[in-house]
């Protein structure tokens, strides 16, 4: 991993945020370009994997750098799938909100996915135990 390069990078270029977005197949980002603009630029935290200067992944997180801090996206070109990229970006992010103490994040149902995230600290709200928390979230 000596060509990957792995840092804050508020900015990324339209063009290639698009080109990654698609790859993975995140269309509701890709439809209206202009509002992932926005919400790249409305993050808290931004940070890329570069590998040879092209941008292959991307973690970012909505925080009030005290008390909460969401995982909103983490992805990772196809193409460089099970390099530890995307351990690398979610440790990034953990790394930059390492003060807060609710870190939260939604994700697909799969178990991939999940074992992933357990991998990385995180508990699946049904694994708290019966009566102990609930989640909710509403889409419009």
């Amino acid at each position: 991993m000596a060509d990957l390069l792995v840092a804050e990078e508020p900015g990324p270029a339209a063009a290639e945020l698009l080109a990654l977005y698609d790859s993975v197949g995140w269309s509701a980002y890709t439809r209206d370009p202009e509002l992932l603009r926005a919400a790249i630029a409305g993050s808290s935290y931004v940070v890329t994997a570069r590998r040879a200067g092209r941008l292959v992944g991307l973690a970012r997180a909505l925080s009030d750098d005290a008390t909460i801090c969401y995982l909103q996206d983490v992805l990772v070109h196809p193409g460089e799938h099970r390099r530890g990229i995307g351990r690398l970006l979610v440790r990034a992010v953990l790394d930059r909100y390492a003060a807060v103490r609710q870190k939260v994040l939604l994700t697909d149902d799969e178990p991939a996915q999940r074992a992933f995230y357990k991998a990385l600290g995180y508990t699946e709200i049904r694994d708290y135990g019966p009566g102990t928390l609930r989640s909710f979230v509403r889409f419009d």
